[in-house]
């Protein structure tokens, strides 16, 4: 055998390193992020976390005691920018503080956010006050979202639904679908704006056309949560 010498470089994340924990029955957040960070010297780590088929308060609430073992699953030798949790209405059930408390407890992250904390950032930074709100969940879980957005400075007003509760169907719910419903809600002229409301659904594609045709923004979880992460990380 040969023996060669080697030296060794810094991370491939020079500028910057971001940690993603994605929920186990997520077919789209994982995606979407890695079509917005595309630089090469930006890494993103993806770690999960166990979560339920069915969405509701209880298998929302159950995910908190997992995120420590789910974050410590990322690469543990780094120290990351920002690490993300990908649930929006986890996020509203749980807590952003606890999300944060969590993580931490697993990784080493100079940064926390969650979808929760990144819509209302960037509420705030496009003045942006009444959300007409569109959610692929029942109502019950949908409540929770709206109150702590409310809590949070940002109403919404408006308010639609596809009421499904299994995740592997809202991740099939069709762009025609999402463009229809948002022009619908967003036509109210109480909004200022249209949310497109949980990771799980294919919404980057279609938000630029319904933008043009609205003439209002709209935001998604996704959408935010990449603006945020970038945001903190100093991208």
């Amino acid at each position: 055998m040969t023996h060669f010498d080697y030296t060794l470089e810094g991370p491939i994340g020079t500028r910057a390193t971001l940690g993603m924990i994605v929920l186990q029955t997520d077919e789209t957040l994982e995606y979407d992020l890695r079509q917005t960070f595309t630089a090469p010297d930006i890494s993103l780590y993806v770690s999960r976390v166990p979560s339920g088929a069915d969405v509701t308060p209880e298998t929302l609430a159950q995910m908190s005691a997992a995120l420590p073992a789910s974050a410590a699953l990322l690469p543990p030798d780094l120290t990351y920018d920002v690490v993300g949790y990908g649930c929006t209405s986890g996020t509203a059930v749980i807590g952003p503080d606890k999300i944060a408390e969590q993580v931490r407890a697993g990784c080493k992250a100079r940064h926390v956010t969650d979808p929760l904390s990144a819509l209302v950032a960037l509420c705030k930074a496009r003045g942006v006050q009444n959300l007409a709100f569109l959610s692929p969940y029942i109502e019950e879980v949908s409540v929770t979202l709206r109150d702590a957005l409310n809590a949070r400075g940002v109403a919404t007003p408006v308010f639609g639904s596809f009421n499904e509760a299994i995740e592997s169907k809202v991740a099939k719910i069709s762009k025609a679908s999402l463009y229809d419903a948002a022009m619908a809600l967003g036509a109210s002229d109480k909004v200022d704006a249209v949310f497109l409301s949980c990771t799980n659904l294919r919404t980057l594609e279609v938000i630029p056309q319904i933008e043009a045709d609205l003439g209002k923004p709209v935001f998604s979880s996704n959408q935010a949560l990449a603006w945020h992460m970038g945001q903190l990380a100093g991208l």
